[in-house]
């Protein structure tokens, strides 16, 4: 079982080596080590990924201990690589000391929670001086792995797994001198459930970018750091596996918080109201001790910074320290991200109500103001059936049916803009933000603005929000806050600039948008806005721009017509550029497998599939892992495909499905050409740039050989 796979064997160790003079050496030999053993497919990747991280923050903590790790995709099986350097190395420790030993943690980019928590495991056992003490004592590779082994996988050694009789012992004996993982897991099952009566309490989060090293070593350092003093700390590490969350109840008892963290803190809100200690995770590592005294101390001052009610309450919330284009690009993200459902559940309930119901259940229903499937669905029901309607071009149980479908999608549709206005207010000023955002995309809504007014009023409703809930109110007044006062005040204030002052020029502008957009896509300039729009959603792959072309094609759709087609063709010029991406790559992998690793042709596998339901998304592990190749064969491929899409003149007037909702598109063989043209070029541009990478040099060579077996 994968479970039962130890994360380190001696083929793993390295005694007394002599590494190199720097810290991107040891990374380097480190990472031969893990690839030697089968445990990565390329070494010369993996080492490229573990500086990459290590170049974002030192891995050096206090006490001459390196901890470089990573995830990768040239990581085939959760490992760890040892080193104990002849000559010390500085890795950025905060107390200046050179490393002698070093840990690369290497964990694929899919490891499951289980084999997280080991490597938290021993995360929070570096922690411990026995555990790192015998380690430098050891004798030999063999006894490195028991110690190692005993620490985060006890049950091999119990069970006997690899070991022999007296090394189990051995190894149990290093395991519990070294406080070893059931130790810290009773330590913190104590912190966390049952402090004695009057007893202190200090709870906290800790986080790091990748989610496996210093987020559990924070942890362990910061609860020691309270036993030492005598109080409970207990911390929750919100690393890359499962989170085990603090009792509610701890939480209430606790007089402060410490917050050492790198990522935004999820459930931030739990701890609102209280005096909080905010700092990075490196700050725990190195000196736990003075945070938790900075705790004690700010529990005991009325004017320490508290945890602010409501303001910062979902999960996405940012830390106020990060960049306001960034959050600002966050937030909008966010929006589109909550929209998308909305534009799919509509959008393809209008076109299986044109299935069923045919394409006249949109027109207006003889001299009245309401379309024919409002009149079916209005004056009949499922039990009188109409026999003919006037304007209809079907009759029974398919108009009946397809009028309802319609109609529902019509109604989600409609919650289009209100959902992207409601959802960056949110991502700007967590749930405070959501209803005055949903008010003013309903208000761009009915002055005409659209999207565009969505977009304006939802950012300005999250900044008025965000901050109304950074306002120091009375204790008293905390509590209505999120629910009455933020959401009427930001109504109130941004809904006035809305209707007096922003509606009209808005309005203006999405109009002359509209207009532009029709013109354009005839003639000679349909064919440049079918590559523009191939090029940006073949660029990041449902990222911004991905997102923003995806939106300027489903917002045009409420304003097509039988007159106006023009948003029909540009939406079916969208889909079928986002389809080449992932049959391209599921085509490349299938015919030249070689230039790819295990895990990338197992990806390829699916891939086609993807592609076909129009999910770019798929793309992304092999873009992520050779953007520089992969990327730019994308692009190509899409503008091919956005090109010949608006030279046709296929339209579509579903939002998604890709070639499950054929019915949808008109020249659908059309369609289909396009698609395979793009992919095509994709795929051979793909496997050129890969080919050339691979006979240019021994590195580029080495990433693109298949995984080691």
């Amino acid at each position: 079982m994968t479970e039962n796979k130890p994360l380190i064997i001696p083929e793993l160790v390295a005694l007394d080596a002599a590494a190199g003079p720097g810290k991107e050496d040891v990374i380097e030999f480190l990472a031969t080590i893990v690839a030697g053993a089968g445990r990565a497919s390329s070494p010369d990747g993996l080492a490229a990924d573990a500086k990459k991280r290590e170049s974002t923050a030192p891995t050096g903590i206090p006490g001459g201990i390196a901890i470089p790790h990573c995830r990768s995709a040239h990581v085939l099986a959760p490992s760890l690589g040892f080193a104990r350097l002849a000559q010390p190395v500085d890795f950025g420790a905060a107390d200046g000391q050179a490393a002698d030993l070093v840990f690369m943690i290497a964990a694929p980019d899919g490891a499951d929670d289980f084999h997280l928590q080991l490597l938290a495991k021993l995360a929070r056992g570096l922690m411990q001086s026995d555990f790192t003490d015998a380690l430098r004592q050891a004798a030999d590779a063999e006894e490195v792995a028991r110690i190692v082994t005993g620490q985060v996988q006890p049950e091999l050694l119990e069970g006997g797994g690899e070991a022999e009789d007296g090394a189990v012992s051995e190894a149990a004996g290093a395991a519990d001198s070294a406080e070893g993982a059931g130790a810290a897991e009773s330590r913190a099952a104590a912190a966390t459930s049952a402090p004695a009566a009057g007893e202190t309490v200090i709870v906290g989060v800790s986080s790091c970018p990748t989610g496996i090293a210093h987020t559990f070593m924070a942890a362990e350092a910061l609860e020691q750091a309270g036993k030492d003093r005598g109080i409970t700390v207990a911390i929750e590490g919100q690393g890359s596996g499962k989170i085990d969350a603090l009792d509610p109840d701890l939480i209430k008892r606790a007089t402060a918080v410490i917050f050492a963290h790198d990522l935004p803190v999820k459930g931030r809100e739990r701890f609102a109201g209280k005096p909080v200690i905010d700092v990075g995770v490196k700050a725990a590592v190195n000196d736990a001790g003075s945070l938790v005294d900075k705790a004690l101390a700010a529990a005991d001052d009325p004017s320490a910074a508290r945890v602010p009610a409501g303001g910062e309450s979902s999960e996405e919330s940012e830390e106020g320290s990060e960049h306001w284009a960034r959050r600002l690009q966050r937030s909008v993200m966010t929006g589109v991200s909550y929209m998308i459902p909305f534009v799919a559940a509509g959008g393809l309930l209008i076109a299986l109500g044109f299935l069923l119901g045919g394409y006249d259940i949109a027109l207006t229903h003889g001299g009245a103001d309401k379309t024919v499937a409002e009149a079916v669905a209005h004056d009949y029901s499922l039990w009188s059936l109409p026999g003919s309607v006037e304007g209809a071009a079907g009759s029974g149980l398919t108009l009946y049916l397809g009028s309802v479908f319609f109609l529902l999608g019509q109604a989600a549709m409609n919650f289009l803009v209100p959902a992207l206005a409601g959802y960056i207010a949110f991502g700007l000023a967590g749930r405070p933000g959501i209803a005055p955002g949903f008010a003013m995309g309903a208000i761009a809504v009915s002055v005409g603005s659209g999207f565009i007014g969505g977009l304006i009023g939802g950012i300005l409703a999250g900044y008025v929000a965000a901050w109304f809930t950074g306002l120091n109110v009375p204790a008293w007044l905390r509590g209505l806050m999120p629910v009455v006062i933020i959401p009427l005040g930001t109504t109130l204030a941004v809904g006035a600039v809305m209707y007096m002052l922003l509606g009209r020029p808005l309005a203006s502008l999405m109009t002359a948008l509209q207009d532009g957009l029709t013109s354009m896509s005839q003639g000679g300039s349909a064919v440049f806005l079918g590559i523009i729009l191939g090029l940006m959603m073949c660029f990041d792959l449902g990222g911004p721009v991905n997102k923003a072309a995806y939106l300027f094609g489903t917002a045009g759709l409420s304003a097509a017509s039988a007159a106006n087609t023009a948003p029909y063709e540009i939406m079916a010029t969208v889909m079928a550029a986002g389809m080449v991406p992932p049959l391209a790559m599921s085509a490349a992998t299938f015919l030249r497998s070689r230039l790819f690793t295990k895990a990338e042709v197992e990806n390829g596998r699916s891939a086609w599939l993807l592609g076909l339901s129009f999910i770019s998304e798929g793309a992304i592990p092999f873009a992520a892992a050779d953007p520089l190749r992969v990327i730019p064969a994308t692009m190509a491929g899409g503008a091919v495909t956005g090109a010949m899409t608006m030279a046709m003149h296929v339209g579509s007037r579903a939002p998604h499905g890709g070639v499950f909702v054929a019915f949808a598109i008109t020249n659908f063989g059309g369609f289909l050409l396009a698609i395979l043209a793009g992919a095509v070029v994709s795929t051979a541009l793909v496997i050129l740039l890969k080919g050339l990478g691979r006979h240019q040099g021994s590195k580029d060579g080495a990433e693109a050989q298949p995984a080691a077996a």
